[in-house]
C-alpha cells in the first residue's frame, strides 16, 4: 500500500471524500465482545472488543477513539477494525460516554479535551496486559483528545505508538469554519444529534438547574458555539465556550508529545481552516506529520468512485506494523 495518499480526479472533492463512506460503504455486523468499564467517578464506558481477547497474547493491542457522535457503526471504525484484524492486531473501541445509545449515569458527557476517561481505560489495559504494547488511533474529536492526552502525559504516556486523523487542533477555528457555507450541513447534522442526547438527560437529571436552560429550548441551539456555551463548557467546568476551546485545543500540546505519533491531515478538510494546521516549530520530534492536499474529513479514499480504495485504514495498520518484530 503506497505511503503517500493520492486519489482520482472525481474523488478530489472535499465533500465527496468526507461523506463517501457514510453514503456508499456497506455497514457490517461484526461480532464484538462488550465490556462495561467502570470509571472512578461511578459512571461507565462501553468498550467493544474485536478479536480473541487472549490473556496470554503478546501482540500489540489497539484502542480506537471515534469522532463526535460516532460509535462502533461508524464506517471508518469498522474499516479499521477489520484491517487491523487482517494482520493479527486486536482492537477495542472505547466509546465516549453515551455514544452507544445507552444512557450514562451522570449529567456530564464527553468533549474534545476529556482525556481522563481514556487515560483511565488505557492504564487499566496496561495493567491487565503487561506484556503487550498499547497503540491508539483517534479520529476527529477522538484525535484531538488523544493528542492532548499525549501532550499532557509526556513520558508517562500509556501508549507505545499512536495515530491521529483529522484532529480539530484549534477548536475555535473549527467552530467558526463549520458555521460557514456548505460546511453548515455537517454542523446541522452533528448539533441535532447532540441536542437529542442532551434532551434525554433531562429525563434523569435536573438539567435546567445545572445549566440554566429549559428542555424545550434545546431545539433552538443551532451551532457548536451555542451548544458548547450552553452545555459542554458549563457542565464540565469551563464556564463558557471560549474558555473550553482555549483549554482543550490540542495544538498547544503537540510540542510535549514523546510517544511516536502519526498525524494525518488534509488541507481541504471542510471542518477546518488552514489556521488549524500546525507549523513545524509546533511539532515535537516524535510526530510524523502527513499533510495532503485532498482527503476531506476522515476520508482519504483512493481509487475511483466505482472502485474505491480505503487508504486511511491501511496507512494506520502499516504505521503500527513498522518496525514490529511480532
Amino acid at each position: 500500500m503506497p505511503k503517500e495518499f493520492k486519489t482520482s480526479f472525481f474523488l478530489q472533492n472535499r465533500h465527496i471524500q468526507t461523506v463517501y463512506s457514510s453514503l456508499f460503504r456497506k455497514s457490517q455486523s461484526l461480532n464484538y465482545k462488550i465490556e462495561k468499564f467502570t470509571l472512578s467517578d461511578g459512571d461507565f464506558l462501553e468498550c467493544y472488543w474485536y478479536g480473541g481477547k487472549q490473556e496470554s497474547s503478546t501482540q500489540p493491542l489497539v484502542i480506537l477513539f471515534h469522532g463526535l457522535a460516532g460509535n462502533y457503526k461508524s464506517p471508518y471504525i469498522q474499516g479499521a477494525v477489520l484491517e487491523l484484524a487482517k494482520s493479527g492486531l486486536e482492537s477495542v473501541i472505547m466509546h465516549f460516554r453515551g455514544c452507544t445509545g445507552n444512557d450514562n449515569l451522570l449529567s456530564r458527557s464527553y468533549h474534545s479535551g476529556e482525556t481522563g476517561d481514556a487515560l483511565e481505560f488505557a492504564r487499566a489495559l496496561k495493567n491487565r496486559y503487561p506484556k503487550r504494547e498499547l497503540y491508539a488511533a483517534g479520529y476527529s474529536l477522538g484525535a484531538n483528545m488523544l493528542l492532548k492526552l499525549l501532550g499532557e502525559t509526556g513520558n508517562e504516556s500509556p501508549f507505545d505508538k499512536c495515530v491521529a486523523v483529522s484532529p480539530p487542533m484549534d477548536l475555535k477555528e473549527c467552530a467558526d469554519r463549520i458555521n460557514e457555507g456548505v460546511s453548515r450541513y455537517y454542523q446541522h447534522r452533528l448539533v441535532k444529534e447532540l441536542n437529542t442526547a442532551l434532551q434525554k438527560k433531562y429525563k434523569c437529571h435536573d438539567m435546567q438547574k445545572l445549566i440554566g436552560l429549559k428542555c424545550e429550548d434545546i431545539q433552538k441551539i443551532k451551532t457548536f458555539w451555542e451548544f458548547d456555551d450552553a452545555y459542554t463548557s458549563v457542565i464540565h467546568g469551563f464556564g463558557n465556550a471560549q474558555n473550553y476551546y482555549e483549554k482543550c485545543s490540542s495544538k498547544q500540546f503537540l510540542k510535549n508529545i514523546v510517544t511516536p505519533t502519526l498525524l494525518i491531515h488534509a488541507k481541504d478538510d471542510p471542518f477546518m481552516s488552514e489556521k488549524v494546521i500546525p507549523k513545524a516549530e509546533e511539532l515535537s520530534s516524535s510526530i510524523e506529520f502527513e499533510l495532503y492536499e485532498n482527503g476531506g474529513h476522515v476520508g482519504f479514499i483512493a481509487g475511483s468512485l466505482l472502485n474505491p480504495e480505503f487508504w486511511l485504514e491501511k496507512r494506520i495498520k502499516d504505521y503500527f506494523l513498522e518496525g514490529s518484530t511480532s
